[in-house]
């Protein structure tokens, strides 16, 4: 038998999967910004344009959650 979760525990669960994806898009962009400084900038670059994808598939994944719960 599945235990179901209340709404609150769902939203809390939810937030630390997406809290993930925003730290894990933050870091990769920091990374690419610090490659550029050392002198690889087109390295740099590609790591950046990687980080803002994965911040934007959070922002989708947070949208569509939010009219879900709507």
């Amino acid at each position: 038998m599945k235990k179901r979760l209340t709404p609150a525990e769902e939203f809390e669960i939810m937030k630390l999967v997406l809290d993930k994806f925003l730290w894990l898009g933050i870091l990769i962009m920091a990374y690419g910004l610090y490659k550029i400084f050392i002198g690889t900038s087109l390295n740099g670059l590609s790591l950046i344009i990687v980080g803002a994808i994965i911040l934007i598939i959070f922002l989708i994944l947070v949208v569509k959650e939010y009219e879900i719960a709507k």
